[in-house]
């Protein structure tokens, strides 16, 4: 059997880079008992070519046009990240004629309909599995293994980092700042994790996955987002108590009158099947309207999951079946335009608490506000405590609209009886 030999350049070598260069270099001999293609490693773009790495220096090179321009190299992978000159440079790849391999969600998230429309058009194509959840073959599934579905939603945890954060507060009581430390530590957190502990890079994927899941063109603009920095403790002790989790949820949901789309954390039952996703793992799962709820689990962060993922585009890319169904996927070109529904428009339960004094009538006036914005109370806690102290009210409520309780949330902060505003978070518990 004579198998495809096909030239490979990388655009970066860093955490994940280096990664792949690894397997490439070790592991030729097992990637092609696999797939019947042999893979070289022509030509890595690096910052520093003094810099001491393990890949060989004849290799490395600070300049991309060695890369994009080499005629020799017929798929590029671009692993810096990034807007620019990431997305410059897929594009002068991709008229050159060359298939593009990328984990970029932050660029995908932004221009990923500029960039498949340019692969469409020079008749090649942008794999991107790595993009979305670290070793997850999420991008797979909803673009092959669930075709045959209308996919009514979309909701994984997809960030490790916040994961990892969240495990740690949740099950061993650390507090936000220490659980953070410990992630930067391990490896699962950057030095500066805005982009995780805000909720964007979540956002990213969201975007990312959303547009394969309906068909539509989603940007990060479109997409509720809120992260994880301003959770407090004792919210999470009560969660325990009253048998939820807090994980940080990017949701995707097919609604009648449009799509709504979040990242949020969110409390989930223990029961729910997201519930025992922990550590630096990501998941998600997707509700198709055949397949029913399907959920894919794996290593969300880290070199070798993500090098995984990028390995295995790599190896699509090489197989030229890629290209044409490429350029005929309507979910990766002819996306349709969607509705998107806001967050004040969108029914889910809520966790409230409310720091209220210990006296009668402030129950009747706290039920009477969620009563006027149309919130139903589903269960409420009180710890006991001496009469004419302020005390934690905890309600959980009843399916209510989001802006119903945002309404509701700062007219409660205004009442006599109550101390601060109080702590929101919603509650997600649709599961089969």
């Amino acid at each position: 059997m004579q198998h495809i030999k096909i030239n490979v350049g990388l655009l970066g070598c860093g955490t994940v880079g280096s990664g792949v260069a690894q397997v490439m270099l070790e592991r030729a001999d097992h990637l092609e008992k696999r797939s019947g293609i042999r893979l070289e490693l022509k030509k890595v773009l690096v910052r520093d070519a003094a810099k001491a790495r393990t890949i060989p220096s004849s290799l490395m090179t600070t300049c991309p046009e060695d890369i994009i321009d080499n005629p020799d190299i017929q798929i590029v992978v671009e692993l810096i990240g990034g807007l620019d000159p990431a997305g410059e440079w897929i594009l002068h790849a991709l008229k050159n004629g060359k298939r593009v391999v990328t984990a970029n969600k932050y660029l995908l998230a932004h221009r990923g309909s500029e960039i498949f429309s340019a692969a469409a058009a020079n008749l090649s194509c942008v794999c991107f599995e790595a993009s979305c959840g670290g070793a997850i073959p999420i991008v797979l599934a909803l673009t092959r293994g669930l075709l045959a579905n209308e996919i009514k939603s979309v909701v994984g945890i997809l960030n490790g980092t916040c994961n990892y954060i969240l495990t740690q507060m949740m099950h061993n009581g650390k507090p936000y700042s220490t659980a953070l430390a410990e992630a930067q530590q391990a490896g699962f957190a950057e030095a500066d994790p805005y982009m995780d502990v805000s909720g964007l890079d979540s956002g990213h994927k969201l975007a990312v996955l959303a547009s394969l899941a309906f068909g539509a063109d989603i940007r990060p603009a479109n997409i509720d987002i809120q992260g994880i920095a301003a959770l407090q403790d004792v919210d999470l002790r009560y969660a325990r108590e009253l048998g939820y989790v807090c994980k940080l949820l990017a949701i995707a949901q097919q609604q009648a009158t449009g799509v709504s789309l979040r990242v949020h954390p969110a409390l989930l039952p223990v029961s729910h099947p997201l519930a025992s996703v922990n550590g630096s793992y990501n998941a998600v799962s997707v509700d198709g309207s055949v397949a029913g709820r399907t959920v894919y689990f794996g290593r969300g962060a880290g070199a070798m999951p993500t090098a995984s993922a990028v390995l295995a585009d790599i190896l699509e890319a090489a197989m030229n079946a890629t290209v044409p169904f490429f350029a005929s996927h309507p979910l990766l070109n002819h996306r349709q335009p969607v509705a998107i529904i806001p967050p004040t428009e969108v029914h889910t339960r809520h966790y409230l608490r409310i720091t209220a004094l210990d006296k009668p009538g402030t129950i009747h006036d706290i039920t009477g506000v969620l009563g006027r914005h149309h919130i139903s109370i589903s269960a409420m806690t009180q710890h006991e405590a001496r009469a004419g102290a302020y005390v934690p009210l905890v309600i959980t409520t009843h399916e209510a609209m989001g802006g119903g309780v945002t309404s509701a949330l700062a007219e409660l902060g205004q009442l006599p009886c109550v101390s601060g505003e109080p702590a929101h978070l919603r509650i997600w518990d649709d599961y089969e």
